[in-house]
């Protein structure tokens, strides 16, 4: 990127703080020993994997043994849902699990293989705004149920779920409830107790901090069938020799923006608005996917009638703009966005979608220009597609 590019997918990626990359590259070079090892180099290893896993613990609000460093968020998807899933199944008979509609892929592929095995799946669908309402969820519980996985805050359209509401209602039920927290980070609270769930996924890069590399919080007394065996690394829990640098580096990503989150928030926030404000105005025929009451500060995510997204996409990005039109682990796919669909959107106005998600350095200049290209764009691109047909 240039100088006179402009960022606008950080729900992708961020690039990693200046802060963050100087606290990891010791345990590049002097710090470089395996932690597990007791001679000097390892113990010096293992001190800074101990001030990772308790700096996360403090910002979560638990136990440094409820850690367990993973790859990154598809990882610790995995392990919890595969993992409660057959724990159950092989000790309690437990055999029904309930997520919702519009979850990240890492969830939603989870569960429709373990469903190739026999289990029973209940999908809930949110409504108009993308809300999971909590009674919904409740109506779904049945004796076997073993698991609720709900998204903190959706990844495509920022909707914020009322986490707290449907994890009292687990707990009422004695089932363990998860929630894919990776989009809340640096945004939201994360303290495990104010949520009152069992466990918890987040990716680092989304914060300021390396990619590959994340976490699960497994509450204590969360029965798993931990998924990765070899070694006997996050107390045996997830073998495999740890990532210290990169551990590292999420700590001190999250510890930077949670002391930020304030001014960060309130600064993504007026960004968000003026994006979502600037382009409605000026764009007839647009409209605002996700609630715009409980919403992520930094998400936009806008539907144009009778454009395709991907070809605004590569008009932004032959003005320097980069933006999204969904998840990016969907890019490449023709398929329009699960989690438009099931808002009840259209198959054609959900292909003409862009997510456009602002970071902490985004400026008001930045935002009125891209304003002014997209708007341009779709004019252009709507006037092309009228001479054609």
């Amino acid at each position: 990127m240039t100088d006179t590019d402009i960022y606008l997918d950080h729900a992708a990626t961020t690039p990693v703080d200046p802060a963050v990359l100087e606290a990891m590259l010791p345990f590049f070079t002097a710090r470089f020993g395996n932690p597990t090892s007791i001679y000097g180099a390892g113990r010096d290893a293992r001190a800074g994997l101990d001030w990772a896993r308790g700096t996360l613990a403090g910002i979560l609000h638990c136990l440094p043994r409820e850690v367990v460093m993973t790859s990154g968020a598809t990882e610790s998807n995995n392990t919890a849902i595969r993992g409660v899933a057959w724990f159950n199944r092989l000790n309690s008979g437990g055999n029904h699990i309930i997520t919702s509609a519009i979850e990240h892929h890492a969830v939603l592929h989870a569960v429709e293989s373990l469903a190739e095995h026999g289990f029973e799946i209940t999908i809930i669908e949110p409504d108009a705004a993308g809300l999971i309402e909590p009674e919904a969820v409740a109506n779904a519980i049945r004796p076997d149920t073993c698991l609720i996985s709900i998204m903190y805050a959706n990844n495509e359209i920022g909707t914020i779920q009322p986490i707290a509401e449907i994890s009292a209602i687990a707990r009422q039920h004695g089932i363990l409830i998860h929630t894919d927290a990776v989009q809340a980070a640096g945004a939201l609270s994360l303290d495990v107790d104010e949520l009152g769930v069992d466990l918890l996924s987040l990716s680092a890069h989304k914060f300021y901090a390396p990619k590959g590399v994340g976490l699960l919080y497994v509450r204590r007394g969360a029965r798993i069938a931990w998924q990765q065996l070899g070694g006997g690394q996050e107390y045996a829990r997830r073998a495999g020799t740890e990532n210290v640098p990169g551990i590292v580096g999420m700590a001190a990503g999250l510890t930077l923006a949670q002391r930020a989150l304030v001014e960060r928030s309130a600064h993504q926030r007026m960004l968000r608005d003026r994006l979502i404000d600037g382009i409605l105005g000026r764009v007839p025929h647009s409209q605002l996917n996700g609630s715009r009451d409980h919403r992520l500060p930094n998400n936009v995510n806008i539907s144009f009638a009778g454009v395709e997204g991907e070809s605004i996409l590569l008009d932004l990005d032959m003005h320097g703009i980069s933006a999204s039109s969904g998840s990016a682990c969907a890019t490449g796919s023709t398929e329009p966005s699960h989690v438009l669909l099931a808002l009840g959107i259209s198959e054609n106005l959900a292909q003409g979608s862009l997510r456009l998600t602002v970071g902490k350095d985004n400026t008001v200049a930045e935002i009125d220009r891209a304003i002014d290209t997209i708007a341009t764009s779709v004019q252009r691109l709507r006037e092309m597609s009228a001479l054609v047909t």
